[in-house]
Order: C-alpha cells, then sequence, then structure tokens
C-alpha cells in the first residue's frame, strides 16, 4: 500500500465492530459510522431505576470460539446460567440437566419422566457425537456440506420421542431460533448443542450491552474512530477512479465524534437533516439485513425475519422462583415459550431487594403491554401452585420485528458473500454466517481479512 487507504463501516454492531478493530489494527485508517447514537446494534441493554433490560432474549454462548478471541470473558464479570432447564407446564415441573457438570442434579435428571430413558441415553450419545464441532463452524455450516434438514427431522431419525422433542426441543431451542416448530435447518441444534456440550450459556453482570462496549474499546485502541448519530443513505462506487461514496446524514454535534436490533422504529436515533459525503477506497456495509440489502443491491441478503417480544417483570418484595439458575421451559404451546429468572442468574439486572424476571413470546403479538403480563402471571401460577408468585408488575417491553433472519434447510447455500456488492464494497453481518454471535463477530473478521488483502495488491 503506497499510502494509508481509508476505510469506512456502516453500522455498529458487533460485525461493524470487530472489523473496525482488525483494519484499525492492520494499518488503515478506519472511522465507523453508527446511525443511533450508542453502539451494539441489536445487542444493547438499556438501564432504567436501577433495572437492566437487554434487546430482547439475549445470552452468550462461552464456547464459541469468535467469543473465546474477540472478548476478554474475565472483565465482562459473567453471570452463568445451571446447565440444563427446568420444564414446566401446568401442576408440573420437572429437572433435566447435565449429570457430570452438575452430580447434585444427578438424580432429579435420572428420574425425570418429561423425557424417556431411551431419550436420556440418546442425549448422551448425541453429547459424544457433537462435541469439538464448535470449534470447527465452518465445516458444520458449509454450503457444499450435504443434506440438510430440519431440526424436528434430525431428532426424528436419531430416535427421539415426541415428549422429548415437544417438552425440551421445542422450547428450548424455539428461545435460540424463535421457531418453536423446529423447522429451522439442524445444522444450528448440531452446532449450538456443542456449544453448551463445552461451555456454558451467560450474562455480563452489566448486561449484553457490555459486549459492543468492550469491542468499542478495543477497536479505539487500536486507532478506530467511532462515530454515533450517523445514518448512511447511500453507497455509490465510481469505477473510473476505483473510490466509494458514502452520504450520510449526520446527527447532532453532541452525538457525532468518537462515542460510544435490526428495527427501523427506535426512538434513540437524533438526526439534524445535514446531508454529507465521504470517500472511502473501501466500505463495509455492516448494517441490518434490510438496510444492508437496500444499500448494496444485493438481493442474497436475507431479509425474511422472525419475531419476538419479551417483556419484563418485577416481582413484589423478595419473591424468587427458586430455579437454581435455570431457565423455565414451557413444554405447552400457550404462553410465553420461556421465562428467564434474571434475579437468580445476574442479582446485578435489578436493585437490592427486587427480583426480575422476562418472558419471551414468539412471533408477532396484538396483546397489549398488560394483557402479555396477565397470561405470563397465568402461565407462572399454573406451573407454581404450591406457592404465591405475586402479583407481576411488567417494566419494560421490546416488541422485535426482525430479531433474526429465518434459517430453514439449505439457506446456507443461498447466503451473500461478504464479496458479493460491486466494487470495493463488502458485507459484514451474521446473514453472511448463521444467525447468532458467532456468525456476526467471524464476519466481521472476514470482512476486515477481505479488504486488507484487496487493498495490499
Amino acid at each position: 500500500m503506497q499510502s494509508t487507504p481509508r476505510v469506512l463501516v456502516v453500522g455498529g454492531g458487533l460485525a461493524g465492530l470487530v472489523a473496525a478493530r482488525h483494519l484499525a489494527g492492520g494499518g488503515v485508517t478506519v472511522s465507523l459510522l453508527e446511525r443511533r447514537d450508542t453502539v451494539g446494534g441489536r445487542v444493547r441493554t438499556i438501564e432504567r431505576d436501577g433495572f437492566r433490560f437487554d434487546r430482547g432474549f439475549q445470552v452468550l454462548f462461552t464456547a464459541y470460539p469468535a467469543v473465546q478471541r474477540e472478548l476478554d470473558l474475565e472483565a465482562l464479570d459473567l453471570r452463568a446460567f445451571a446447565p440444563g432447564a427446568t420444564i414446566a407446564r401446568p401442576g408440573h415441573r420437572s429437572t433435566l440437566a447435565d449429570p457430570l457438570r452438575e452430580p447434585r442434579a444427578a438424580l432429579s435428571t435420572l428420574f425425570n419422566r418429561d423425557i424417556t430413558a431411551g431419550d436420556k441415553r440418546r442425549v448422551l450419545s448425541l453429547w459424544r457425537d457433537l462435541r469439538g464441532r464448535e470449534r470447527d463452524p465452518d465445516t458444520v455450516f458449509a454450503a457444499d456440506r450435504g443434506e440438510d434438514m430440519t431440526i424436528d427431522q434430525f431428532l426424528r431419525d436419531r430416535g427421539f420421542s415426541d415428549r422429548f422433542r415437544e417438552r425440551f426441543v421445542a422450547p428450548f431451542y424455539g428461545g435460540i431460533t424463535l421457531d418453536r416448530s423446529l423447522s429451522t435447518s439442524s445444522r444450528v441444534f448440531e452446532y449450538t448443542f456443542a456449544a453448551l456440550a463445552s461451555g456454558s450459556i451467560a450474562v455480563p453482570a452489566a448486561g449484553m450491552g457490555a459486549i459492543p462496549a468492550q469491542l468499542a474499546d478495543r477497536a479505539r485502541a487500536v486507532g478506530a474512530t467511532i462515530e454515533t448519530g450517523c445514518e448512511v443513505e447511500a453507497i455509490e462506487y465510481r469505477q473510473r477512479d476505483e473510490a466509494v461514496t458514502v452520504s450520510l446524514e449526520d446527527g447532532d454535534d453532541d452525538n457525532n465524534g468518537d462515542g460510544g436490533n435490526y428495527d427501523s422504529d427506535d426512538s434513540d436515533d437524533n438526526h439534524d437533516g445535514r446531508t454529507t459525503n465521504r470517500t472511502a477506497d473501501a466500505v463495509i456495509v455492516a448494517a441490518d439485513p434490510p438496510t444492508a440489502q437496500s444499500l448494496t443491491g444485493v438481493s442474497a441478503i436475507p431479509t425474511e425475519g422472525r419475531a419476538s417480544t419479551t417483556q419484563y417483570y418485577r416481582l413484589p418484595g423478595r419473591t424468587t422462583l427458586d430455579t437454581s439458575r435455570r431457565l423455565l421451559l414451557n413444554a405447552s404451546d400457550d404462553g410465553p415459550v420461556h421465562v428467564v429468572p434474571h434475579g437468580e442468574v445476574a442479582p446485578e439486572y435489578a436493585p437490592p431487594d427486587e427480583t426480575l424476571l422476562s418472558a419471551t413470546y414468539l412471533g408477532h403479538r396484538e396483546e397489549s403491554e398488560q394483557e402479555l403480563a396477565d397470561r405470563t402471571q397465568a402461565v407462572l401460577e399454573s406451573w407454581f401452585p404450591e406457592r404465591a408468585v405475586g402479583e407481576l408488575e411488567p417494566v419494560h417491553t421490546d416488541r422485535i420485528e426482525f430479531a433474526q433472519f429465518a434459517q430453514p434447510p439449505g439457506v446456507y447455500e443461498r447466503l451473500p458473500d461478504v464479496g458479493d456488492p460491486e466494487g470495493p464494497v463488502y458485507l459484514a453481518g451474521d446473514y453472511t454466517r448463521w444467525s447468532s454471535i458467532q456468525g456476526a463477530i467471524e464476519s466481521g473478521q472476514q470482512a476486515a481479512r477481505a479488504v486488507l488483502e484487496d487493498l495490499s495488491r
């Protein structure tokens, strides 16, 4: 490279932040442009009245290799969920845990009647077969790997019972894939099941927003500039001089500079209508899928999304549900797919002497906030008939229309490549890999590598 190239990164989610860090570390002048007043994209945390509310249901899989490479997990001060889950239905709860990592739960798992004895043996067999695959996502999600199938078909082929699929896998993976029907690609199941066998799921004590905050600090530390309140309106490649022009609408001066979900209707955008142009040697588009498709014209970017609604509740007084830090899985189709006991897993999510829960509903929900709260109340009372749950107070609701892109069998053969846009314009986002934190971080690494290689020619 004869002179220091200039690269613009459009979008301050995980993919964009990782790309900016690697570009700056590679000796390139980098500016990241984020339309909101904070970075993070889908991975955000709202703090209000002493509570911390993540943007929908989010957890960190600690075994993801990209997570281990890019994040300082110790500095995030993680709060881990107990392995397994509590399976709940009216008048009944049971525990399904990993007896190797949690010997005290071995008996309750052994005598769990929500799954068959054969299912328990098949789980151990699957554990052995898949363990280690989390280290090689390229192989698991390879487009040319061969026939893909749904999670449901994969489990049927392995001999798992209807009871196991409906009472455990459907709500557990309903929370991960936002698809209780188990029609998502089985490759998501294989990879995440392997990650669960080797690591844990956790949240930072300060909320999931601590993850992009750390990535932003690391990007700045190697020289990247992060500008917020800058919404990109268009990207134009001029072939005659091989330059890329980015047209953007700047926000107020207070939002610009080195500051720190896919939804387009957030209320934290703050623009004053000034349009400016920036020219760069290359641009990485790390925006949400609909925006990325609009800016680049790449039709392969998936825009069919899955919706979800997560509602947070304050429990009266010091009431707890005593879940032993496990997810509560709804074994029936009515109500939320699961309930998260934040107060037990991460007490820092609530003020002292307060208890916080959340419930996640799949799809578009037409109910009012109070109607959703009433439904969650009724479900919890049916799960815990032996105790007074107390009246739930809804304190925050996230209705997310595009929480993740749909991943049916065969989708990975159709996803766009990092270099699909015309000219020195590149893509970074989990939609180039698979819908996950691993996919987002990995895509940022891949996009930065492609840019540095092309600029060095």
